[in-house]
């Protein structure tokens, strides 16, 4: 069984991450708009520590709480892995 909520708030911090940490937008405004509304902080995950940063630093209105997401390394793990695209790694590589 998927928990949404884990499920929608992987998606937004992958989506924050992309735009705050690598200027890269990897859905569109409304969409990560959208997103955050359906958030739920309040509703437990089962992650004490997650359910805590969201109650506390999640804010629908901007993106700015990813540079103090407390698993920021599983994020970019996930961002590079999905949505980095291969033009992206081709010119890390060339550095």
């Amino acid at each position: 069984m998927i928990n949404q909520e884990i499920r929608n708030r992987i998606k937004l911090s992958v989506a924050a991450y992309a735009y705050e940490m690598e200027d890269d937008s990897i859905m569109s405004d409304a969409d990560f708009d959208s997103l955050c509304r359906e958030i739920k902080v309040n509703e437990s995950t089962g992650n004490e520590k997650m359910d805590n940063f969201f109650k506390t630093e999640f804010n629908p209105s901007t993106g700015q709480w990813i540079h103090k997401h407390p698993e920021l390394d599983k994020i970019k793990i996930i961002y590079n892995k999905y949505y980095k695209s291969s033009w992206q790694t081709i010119d890390y590589l060339l550095l």
